[in-house]
């Protein structure tokens, strides 16, 4: 099989094709034959070294994705053979094949293509955990989304409108008419404009029943502080802590102070009935009935027409480096993916 290799910490160009023997299912598991693996901001942050849960270099990241299944092994109906899938796995997705459990291996709707498989599950899980799971955001609500056109943005985004809230996304202006025409209802330029002012603004001083936060440091403070009574902020992601794409100790520790940790002091939080989640997807791997449950949720979704995964862009497996650079300079609308 061919996989990609973060050799080393680093620039994109770390990223190496090689081969190696193909995996065997053990009892209970599934060979996937990979058409398609979904690219996270986190494999980018795994590659800089900035990402604490990924292995040491040299390494093979990758969370999510789709194929068909060629193999079974003990204990597994063997008429899976054959089946298209869609799969989460715990770093390794970066691989033309990959063995997974059975149950972690989700037949794909007829009608979803394998490149929609392979972006749907870690930014539509994000999203949907969020907003449904812990945030019960409902018509009428009114969601501020940070980098509204990236991945977990767009699945948010789709969430929100199925659900009847009203959005307010922040994104470049060279993406707010791709966004208008995704059912934004307020976009904001986060290089030109001050977001917090601006929903402050939007919403008539109210502020916002639900924010998501993947930038971390200032960012975080001024979502706090946009909070209406019972807001809830979501905390996802930490892109603010390395702004230039490279291990910078004094851009983690400034982003660090300026969290909002004054704000969080138990008597605030309660005074001002206001709250934050942490969520981080990959410290949810053992709780697999959760996690297939919202999965399933989220391909009945799909199967109404209420969430479409975005593609932005396909790169071969020999491409990685492109398309983790793509993503550093913020430039997809969308899901970025690997096709071996």
């Amino acid at each position: 099989m061919r996989q990609i290799w973060i050799t080393r910490h680093g620039t994109p160009d770390v990223l190496v094709v090689r081969e190696a023997p193909d995996p065997s299912p053990a009892a209970g598991e599934v060979r996937v034959r990979v058409h398609a693996s979904g690219v996270n901001f986190a494999d980018v942050m795994a590659r800089i070294g900035m990402y604490p849960d990924a292995p040491p270099p040299p390494m093979v990241v990758g969370y999510e994705a789709s194929g068909v299944i060629d193999a079974v092994g003990d204990g597994v109906d063997a008429s899976r053979v054959g089946q298209r899938v869609l799969t989460v796995v715990r770093f390794g997705g970066y691989s033309d094949t990959v063995c997974v459990s059975s149950e972690m291996a989700i037949e794909l709707p007829e009608s979803m293509s394998f490149e929609e498989g392979a972006a749907l599950p870690v930014v539509y899980f994000t999203a949907h955990h969020m907003l449904v799971y812990l945030g019960n955001v409902k018509r009428g609500d009114t969601v501020l989304i940070h980098a509204a056109a990236g991945g977990v943005g767009l699945a948010a985004l789709q969430l929100c409108k199925h659900a009847g809230a009203v959005t307010i996304g922040t994104a470049s202006a060279s993406k707010h008419a791709y966004l208008k025409s995704a059912g934004l209802d307020h976009a904001i330029d986060y290089h030109t404009q001050e977001f917090s002012a601006e929903v402050r603004r939007i919403t008539g001083g109210r502020g916002v029943d639900i924010a998501l936060d993947a930038q971390g440091g200032a960012s975080l403070k001024k979502s706090f502080r946009v909070l209406a009574p019972t807001g809830r902020l979501f905390a996802f992601g930490a892109a603010s802590l390395s702004p230039d794409g490279k291990r910078d100790v004094f851009s983690l520790l400034k982003g660090v102070l300026q969290m909002p940790l004054i704000d969080l002091f138990p008597f605030n939080l309660m005074n001002d009935n206001r709250g934050i989640f942490g969520v981080n997807m990959g410290h949810l791997w053992g709780e697999s009935k959760m996690l297939l449950g919202q999965l399933h949720q989220l391909l009945a979704l799909y199967r109404e027409g209420a969430i479409k995964p975005v593609i932005d862009s396909t790169y071969a497996f020999d491409d990685a480096p492109a398309a983790h650079q793509r993503i550093h300079d913020r430039k997809n609308v969308g899901k970025v993916l690997l096709i071996p």
